[in-house]
């Protein structure tokens, strides 16, 4: 009891004093940014190869853009590719410039997103502690860090952030600006009645005074510009915030980034919390919504506009109806799934944190509307968060096509309710019998329904360790990866993963046991960085030594023994990573006898050289029954095959092949 009671004290010390000094505030949170950042996406970004199918569409893609110099149209192997609008390619294209054309570059867009929204949560929990403790007329350190602190570990450490923050393709941008832009709308909503209000003395000066002295790290907003004061012949009035204006560019971003989803859903999220807490209109014309419609069409219409008079319908249809509409109404590409899947995305993608949602959700009384209503509008912080995880989630469990990363956006929102339901728990003893229940946004948190989340946990835990130890019982086969279950087997992964959650159950039971809340959420985050760094970090390699190298090398070869104008053909699947490493027009063909009759005519036609190259799975090759002098083998490589067919006419001008 005296450790525990010393540790507490230590900890409170210690973020008394960098609460007290702003330079030591600013570094430390820099540096704590730094190494979550680097943990969760930078380390390791670039040294596995790329991922098929789709992260080397969008690789491609952007070398095309890169090397023709023709930023409107994307392209992949020869066709179009109308799939995403253009952001991420010319960010990947950038990239390449900066870097070079390789892995790092075609991930680091996706890494700058993630931490450029981790940074900004960081500050939007920090800026929202400290409004409440200004309001409650106290002073909290320590949960003004450590929440801002778990916020931005929890965003960052979680399996869904990770995967996709780690892939070369549009999803991570997409989240990054619009969750950012969610941010950004929250702080112009909240800091309304800010630094325009207040004067150099009155009340609104002594306020200003009380936050210099004890929320240093973020100061408060600067005057305003002489040209937008009240006593301007242009008023400010005229233009939002400089938020809302970061919103509106944010916005601009996420439509360029993947459609007009990029504007229908923060749509509908902020103006169903307008209406709930009874603002829509005062906020809609405090926002300048004509001057935001403007910034927005003038960023994101250009290139629209442009790839519209350069392609036409083929672009609308493609884009608009397949990409877009379909997607929302019809299962495409078979991405079907039962209603409760996104429920499984979450339990999963956010663990081991998940299990405290509902906790983080009930202890809102979100129901409450007149509760909400009559709070400030800083204080409505977690409300706004319950409806940016209930829109997004709602919003595609509606959608026929379903797939894990359309949920990613909302995974931001998870983390800061996860971490508002733990910020009661970093107030010190007496700091929290000088606090009004009146003044705070949610009632305390009730420690018996924190209890059962808790034993939630362990079994959680419990469950997932039972189900690592036995994991290749669980998974399929891998007809890409021969002997795939042995190699899991002797690479002792679901060991070391099973024994990393047990010891983590087993510690989660010991801290409820002895009533030490505070340290269960960092022990999950701690069990999650040993899992990140002893697990999946060597089974991402694994995965890219048996499953992905076989094609680079065999893309190497192709590269070597192609002669010119030579065609290269890929029976039986289709792996976009070979035209990237190549930089190779492939012919992808899915049934032995297509390529037999693809064989036949292009003999029939007499072109030079007389051959074509076939790469195919071992399989599918041996379904075409050729005989030992009808090809060349140039190299075999885990699954696949790389042979040379030359053409072989008969009198009547046909290829023998049989």
């Amino acid at each position: 009891m005296r450790m525990k009671l010393s540790v507490n004290r230590t900890v409170d010390q210690w973020f008394n004093k960098i609460g007290k000094n702003p330079a030591l505030g600013l570094t430390v949170s820099i540096l704590w940014l730094m190494v979550v950042g680097w943990i969760a996406f930078g380390w390791n970004l670039g040294n596995i190869g790329l991922i098929d199918e789709t992260e080397p569409l969008f690789a491609e893609a952007s070398r095309q853009m890169f090397v023709t110099g023709d930023w409107i149209t994307p392209f992949f192997n020869g066709d179009t590719r109308f799939d995403k609008p253009a952001l991420i390619y010319w960010c990947q294209a950038i990239a390449y410039y900066i870097i070079g054309v390789n892995e790092w570059a075609v991930r680091l867009p996706s890494a700058i997103a993630a931490f450029g929204l981790v940074c900004l949560a960081f500050y939007t929990v920090h800026w929202y502690l400290g409004k409440q403790d200004e309001l409650e007329q106290v002073s909290r350190p320590t949960r003004r860090y450590s929440t801002s602190f778990m916020a931005a570990a929890l965003m960052a450490l979680n399996g869904e952030t990770i995967i996709w923050a780690r892939i070369g393709v549009s999803d991570m941008l997409l989240t990054g600006c619009m969750a950012s832009a969610l941010l950004c709308f929250f702080l112009g909503y909240a800091g309304k009645g800010g630094s325009r209000e207040q004067g150099a003395g009155g009340a609104g000066g002594r306020e200003q005074g009380e936050r210099e002295k004890s929320f240093p790290l973020f100061p408060p907003h600067p005057a305003p510009l002489p040209l937008f004061n009240a006593q301007s012949p242009m008023p400010h009035a005229l233009f939002p915030n400089k938020w809302y204006l970061a919103f509106y560019v944010l916005i601009a971003g996420a439509i360029l980034t993947k459609g007009p989803v990029g504007i229908v859903l923060p749509g509908l999220i902020i103006v169903a919390f307008l209406l709930y807490v009874g603002k829509f209109l005062e906020v809609l014309r405090e926002m300048r919504v004509l001057v935001g419609i403007l910034i927005i069409l003038g960023l994101s219409v250009p290139w629209y506009a442009l790839v519209i008079w350069r392609n036409g319908w083929n672009f609308i249809n493609a884009f608009f109806g397949y990409h877009n509409l379909e997607r929302f109404t019809e299962v495409v590409n078979g991405h079907s799934a039962p209603w409760y899947f996104y429920f499984l995305v979450v339990l999963l993608g956010f663990a081991p944190y998940s299990v405290y949602l509902p906790a983080s959700i009930v202890r809102l009384k979100f129901w409450q509307r007149s509760h909400w209503s009559s709070q400030e509008r800083f204080q409505q912080f977690g409300l706004f968060a319950w409806f940016w995880f209930a829109g997004i989630f709602g919003f595609f469990s509606i959608a026929v096509t379903k797939l894990p990363s359309y949920v990613l956006p909302l995974m931001p929102a998870a983390a800061i309710l996860v971490a508002l339901l733990w910020s009661d728990l970093f107030q010190d003893k007496d700091t929290r019998q000088t606090i009004s229940v009146s003044s705070s946004p949610t009632p305390p948190i009730s420690l018996s329904f924190l209890r059962v989340s808790g034993w939630v946990n362990v079994i959680f835990l419990s469950v997932l360790s039972t189900a690592l130890f036995n994991i290749t019982q669980i998974l399929g086969s891998d007809p890409a990866i021969t002997n795939f279950h042995e190699l899991i087997k002797q690479s002792g992964l679901p060991v070391i993963a099973g024994v990393i959650w047990l010891v983590c159950a087993v510690v989660v039971a010991g801290l409820l046991l002895s009533r030490r809340w505070n340290y269960i959420i960092g022990i999950n985050l701690l069990g999650f960085v040993a899992f990140l760094i002893f697990v999946l970090t060597p089974a991402s390699f694994f995965i890219d030594r048996e499953r992905q190298l076989p094609l680079r090398e065999l893309s190497a070869v192709i590269l070597e023994a192609k002669q010119p104008n030579e065609e290269l053909i890929m029976l039986g699947f289709k792996k976009p990573s070979v035209v990237f490493y190549s930089n190779i027009h492939i012919n992808y063909l899915r049934f032995p006898q297509e390529a037999t009759e693809h064989i036949q005519n292009q003999a029939a036609k007499g072109l030079q050289p007389p051959s074509l190259l076939l790469l195919a799975e071992q399989k599918k090759f041996l379904q075409m029954d050729l005989q030992p002098d009808d090809y060349k083998s140039l190299s075999t490589k885990g699954a696949y095959n790389l042979v040379r067919i030359p053409f072989k006419k008969k009198k009547n001008e046909k290829i023998d092949i049989s």
